[in-house]
């Protein structure tokens, strides 16, 4: 282990990990380009044959950025989309990157350190960096943006330079060390394990994005929201957030397990998806009626929002079934990006569609605010070493999984990284973890 390593795992001060030196390679999870195609052909990508763990060189640190030491990490399923090579290899962002030159010139490398989650402490910061120092606790949001770009300013996520960490660029979370942009920065929880810190930054801003924000659906007290996939990563948050704001909750779900899991979160109604017949050959619409009489028959009437990040195969069953003048509220499509529905049931009721993508630094700020506050509570189910990274990332791809999967990177157990244990007292492990035995 390299000194600095050492260093942060000690608890050292800040003047101890400032004359610690970095180290020339750290590591990391992450692909190769010359595997881009090695699923040619095949049905079943197994992220376990692409996602490889092992030494990379450490990067320059450019004025406006800082290194991480990264204590935890977790899944997210953009790297699950990267070590598929799907919709296509993340080698050509990361080329398109490194042609703008300059310090954006070391993205371009025959290895992509993927993940855009962590928990860590800062161990160096770039000669422009003002607001945050060596030894300091941080999480850190996947977006990395442009603050010299004009319309940064009016929303970080319209910003032609925004990209996601770790996805879009190279150095991700995924490792014991990461390199981001100071604008990527948030203060950890400080009741938080380093486990649970890693776990919420990604998913619970862009629920946070889609539901509350000012870019969102702007949910209310009262309004019915039908989250699809509720025991995951999103829809988990998206739960709290409902429930928090004095909504009623409708989550779908395709387990009876995962339905035990997400009314432990809040959730008001819960649907197993076999009820709709998903999968059935019937039309969205048909599939729609039988949702619909389903919510009407749980809580009286039609939902108000839509949260869908599912895609092809629930779209054009959200656009039918929100109620006249309904949103439906989207940020992804981990089941297809083509997606297919019935115009006329938008048009002539006078619904909306809200694309949503990720959140600005403002709206993490508040919902990180949230879990300090303990209004949100972490979604973590299972966590695994950097050695297994591959089996983590296998467990998201085939949807076993609940909530947030967890990576422990240079953390050597659980349970580490809380410097506020009154806080963590007064909530209590199990309302921390609503989706795990009490440790």
């Amino acid at each position: 282990m390299d000194s600095l390593s050492e260093a942060v795992l000690s608890g050292a001060s800040a003047d101890e990990l400032l004359s610690a030196p970095v180290p020339s390679e750290y590591e990391a999870a992450h692909l190769r380009v010359t595997d881009v195609e090695m699923f040619a052909g095949e049905t079943d990508k197994d992220v376990r044959r692409s996602l490889r763990v092992g030494p990379v060189a450490m990067p320059e640190l450019a004025p406006d950025e800082v290194l991480v030491a990264v204590m935890a990490s977790s899944i997210n399923y953009n790297t699950v989309w990267s070590a598929m090579f799907e919709p296509l290899p993340t080698f050509e962002f990361l080329a398109r990157l490194g042609r703008k030159g300059g310090f954006d010139k070391r993205h371009d490398q025959p290895y992509h350190v993927v993940g855009s989650d962590a928990a860590g402490v800062v161990v160096r910061t770039g000669t422009g960096v003002r607001r945050w120092k060596a030894g300091d606790h941080v999480v850190m949001s996947c977006v990395s943006s442009d603050a010299e770009e004009p319309a940064t300013h009016a929303d970080g996520m319209l910003g032609a330079g925004q990209r996601i960490w770790g996805y879009e660029t190279n150095f991700g979370a995924l490792a014991h060390y990461a390199v981001v942009r100071a604008t990527q920065l948030l203060p950890k929880p400080a009741h938080l394990t380093w486990e649970e810190a890693a776990s919420i930054t990604l998913c619970a801003g862009t629920s946070y994005r889609m539901l509350v924000g000012e870019h969102g659906a702007r949910i209310k007290q009262g309004d019915v929201v039908l989250i699809w996939g509720a025991a995951g990563g999103l829809g988990a948050f998206a739960v709290q957030l409902v429930r928090n704001a004095g909504g009623i909750a409708v989550g779908v779900v395709s387990s009876p397990e995962k339905a035990a899991l997400v009314r432990e979160l809040g959730c008001d109604v819960v649907i197993d998806r076999s009820e709709i017949g998903l999968g059935d050959a019937t039309t969205a619409v048909e599939a729609g009626k039988r949702l619909g009489r389903v919510i009407r028959r749980e809580v009286g009437e039609d939902p108000h929002v839509a949260f869908d990040y599912i895609g092809r195969a629930t779209f054009g069953i959200s656009v039918f079934v929100v109620r006249r003048g309904g949103t439906v509220v989207t940020c992804g499509s981990s089941t297809g990006y083509q997606h297919e529905f019935d115009n006329r049931y938008l048009w002539m009721n006078l619904k909306r569609i809200i694309g949503s993508h990720v959140a600005n630094l403002q709206e993490k700020t508040e919902c990180n605010r949230l879990f300090a506050l303990g209004k949100l509570v972490p979604a973590l189910s299972s966590v695994y070493p950097l050695a297994e990274v591959g089996d983590a990332a296998r467990l998201v791809q085939q949807n076993r999984h609940t909530g947030k999967v967890g990576v422990l990177c240079m953390a050597p157990k659980e349970g580490l990284g809380v410097t506020d244990p009154e806080t963590r007292e007064r909530i209590g492990e199990r309302h921390l973890n609503p989706l795990r035995p009490v440790l």
